[in-house]
C-alpha cells in the first residue's frame, strides 16, 4: 500500500510518496550509475529478464532489499516515479515484470516524464506484468497505477494487466493510492471489494488537498507524516493504520507500514530529500544526490542487523510506537529543527546521514530509557510481538 502525489506550480513541480509494505521489508537506496551496453546485452529484472537498450541513465532509487525494481527514485534527467499496488480483476500470479521493475525501467530509460510513462506502456505491452509482489507473502500480487513527473510537469498512469490509461495533471495537486483513480478506466478494471480494504478513498482525500495546498517540501513530508488530523496514529482493527497516509502496522487483516518516504522538489533544479527508514513521522528527511552515493552499511533483510541504516532506525521507531503521544514529543521539535535547517541550507548527503544516526541513536536512547508501558490497542500490540519475534528485534527492545 501506498501514498503518491505532486504539487503542480508556475514554478514547476514537487513530488511526495510514501512506500507501505510488510513491517519487516526493510528498504534501500540504490545508487546506479549511467552506463553504455552491448546490442545483445539483458537486463536481469525481479522474475523476468528482458533486452536492455543501448544506454541507461544514472538514478537513486528506493527499493525493497530483495527486489531489482524500485518503489521510487529519480534520475538525472530530473525524472521522478512512484508507484502504488492497485486491486484490479485480473492481476496475475504468472512472473512478469512488477510495477517496481518497470519504476526502474522508465527512470533507467527515459529523460522527461512523458517519455517515461512511453517505456513503461511499451514495456507492460511487451512482457506483462504479474508475479509474488511481497517477500512474506509470495502469493500476493497486484497491478500498478504510477505517478510520473519532471520540472514541467506530471502524469498518472494506471494499468490493468496490459491495458493502461494516462491523465495528465494539471493541478495546483493529485494524488494517488491503492485503488483506480482514472474514472471510466477505475469503473472498467476495477475490484470494490480490494481497494475499500485498502482504503485507498480515505487517504486521497486527505492526500490531494494537501497537495494543492503546499508551497514548499516542507509542506510534502508534513502530508506524508499525516495521522489523519491527530498528532498519533488512529487504529482500526481491520485496516490497523491504512487509515491516514503515515502508515502504521497493526491490523488482523490488513498490516501494512510505511516503510520509507521520498519527497523532490523540481522546481529550481531538481533536489530530492529520502528517508531511507520508515515511519516518516519518526524518520529524518535527507538530501540525497543522484550521483553521490552516500554508505548506508550492508545490504538489510528481513532479519534486524544493527549495522545497516534502516534496521537502526528500527530501535527507535518500535520503542516510539509503545507510546507514540508521549515518546515523540522528546525528539519531534529536534527533528523539525533539523529539517529546517537543512532545508534552508542543504548539508552534503553524506553529512546528513551521519548527523541523522548520531541524533536518532540519541533520541533511542531517551524514548527507551521512559520505559513506558505499550498503550496501544490489545490486537496492534499482538500484530508487533510477532513482527519483532519474526525480525529477531525482540530481544533488542527489551534491552
Amino acid at each position: 500500500m501506498c501514498d503518491s502525489f505532486v504539487t503542480i506550480t508556475d514554478q514547476g513541480v514537487m513530488f511526495a510518496k510514501n512506500s507501505d509494505r510488510d513491517p519487516n521489508e526493510s528498504q534501500v537506496l540504490q545508487w546506479v550509475e549511467a552506463a553504455d551496453h552491448q546490442p545483445r546485452d539483458r537486463v536481469t529484472c525481479t522474475w523476468i529478464d528482458i533486452p536492455q537498450v543501448a544506454r541507461t541513465h544514472a538514478m537513486v532509487v528506493s527499493r525493497p532489499w530483495w527486489m531489482w525494481g524500485a518503489e521510487m527514485g529519480a534520475n538525472e534527467h530530473g525524472v521522478v516515479i512512484g508507484n502504488e499496488a492497485v486491486f484490479t480483476r485480473g492481476s496475475s500470479e504468472e512472473k512478469a515484470l512488477l510495477g517496481m521493475d518497470l519504476v526502474r525501467l522508465g527512470l533507467e530509460r527515459a529523460t522527461t516524464a512523458e517519455g517515461a510513462v512511453g517505456v513503461i506502456v511499451e514495456l507492460l505491452e511487451r512482457h506483462g506484468q504479474g508475479g509474488p509482489c511481497s517477500h512474506e507473502h509470495p502469493r500476493f500480487t497486484y497491478d500498478s497505477s504510477f505517478l510520473v513527473a519532471d520540472p514541467a510537469g506530471a502524469f498518472v498512469l494506471e494499468t490493468a494487466g496490459r491495458r493502461w490509461a494516462t491523465e495528465h495533471v494539471t493541478g495546483p495537486g493529485r494524488s494517488i493510492s491503492n485503488g483506480l483513480s482514472i474514472p471510466p478506466f477505475a469503473k472498467a478494471h476495477g475490484s470494490r471489494v480490494r481497494t475499500w480494504v485498502a482504503a485507498a478513498s480515505a487517504r486521497r482525500r486527505l492526500t490531494e488537498p494537501r497537495a494543492c495546498r503546499a508551497t514548499g517540501p516542507a509542506d510534502l513530508m508534513a502530508a506524508l507524516r499525516d495521522h489523519g488530523g491527530t498528532p498519533s496514529p488512529r487504529w482500526s482493527a481491520f485496516h490497523g493504520g491504512l487509515v491516514a497516509p503515515c502508515v502504521h502496522a497493526g491490523g488482523v487483516l490488513v498490516s501494512s507500514q510505511t516503510t520509507a518516504s521520498w519527497v523532490s522538489d523540481l522546481r529550481d533544479g531538481p533536489s530530492h530529500w529520502a528517508t531511507a527508514t520508515s515511519a516518516p513521522c519518526t524518520s529524518l528527511f535527507k538530501p540525497v544526490e543522484v550521483g553521490t552515493p552516500v554508505d548506508l552499511g550492508p545490504l538489510p533483510t528481513d532479519f534486524f542487523d544493527g549495522w545497516t541504516t534502516w534496521w537502526r532506525h528500527e530501535l527507535l521507531h518500535r520503542t516510539t510506537m509503545a507510546d507514540h503521544g508521549t515518546l515523540l514529543p522528546r525528539y519531534q521539535h529536534a527533528r523539525a529543527r533539523t529539517e529546517s535547517r537543512w532545508l534552508a541550507d542543504p548539508p552534503s548527503s553524506r553529512s546528513a546521514f551521519r548527523e541523522a544516526d548520531q541524533l536518532e541513536l540519541q533520541w533511542a536512547a531517551d524514548v527507551s530509557s521512559a520505559h513506558l508501558p505499550d498503550g496501544r490497542p490489545t490486537w496492534v500490540r499482538r500484530s508487533w510481538e510477532r513482527i519483532d519475534r519474526a525480525a529477531h528485534i525482540d530481544k533488542e527492545l527489551d534491552k
